[in-house]
């Protein structure tokens, strides 16, 4: 017997190819293509889930780093600030961050700031302190507006000599 020719296509589908087309019945055979296609959906989905759920482990990391980072300079400095910005190695994709807030009560920026360069692994909920400095009252974090530089924000080049 002969296979029944293909059933015309609904309207709309005659730009793409005809074996791509939706069918209104399946063609003969031993289905082996539907098994291919259905198993590489199967080997699709599991690989979107996994990258999935790699991505939300490596933000939940991520986010107890920086909540580590805030409690360190909080701990540090001995105010209980929450106008606090932290910035993180993206250059590096290091764990190396650096957290400024004010060093007196005021609006960010306003007062003089003090940046901590933090790494190392969170323990205890708090994370080492590698060196710092110190910005002036409105001023961006630049580096040749740093001073007072101490630790490994000297020996790294992070402020003007």
């Amino acid at each position: 017997m002969s296979e029944p020719p293909p059933a015309s296509p609904a309207p709309g589908w005659s730009w793409m190819p005809e074996w791509a087309r939706p069918r209104d019945r399946e063609r003969r055979g031993l289905g082996s293509l539907r098994l291919a296609e259905s198993t590489l959906l199967v080997l699709f989905a599991v690989l979107l889930a996994i990258a999935t759920v790699n991505d939300v482990v490596q933000q939940t990391h991520v986010n107890h780093r920086l909540s580590a980072d805030l409690a360190t300079w909080r701990a540090y400095t001995g105010h209980d600030y929450h106008t606090i910005g932290v910035e993180q190695d993206i250059v590096e994709h290091s764990t190396r961050d650096t957290v400024c807030g004010n060093t007196s009560p005021g609006s960010p920026g306003q007062r003089t700031q003090l940046c901590l360069r933090m790494s190392g692994a969170v323990r205890a909920g708090r994370r080492a302190v590698t060196g710092g400095y110190y910005l002036p009252p409105h001023g961006e974090d630049e580096r040749r507006l740093r001073y007072g530089c101490f630790g490994s924000a000297s020996t790294a080049g992070l402020c003007p000599r």
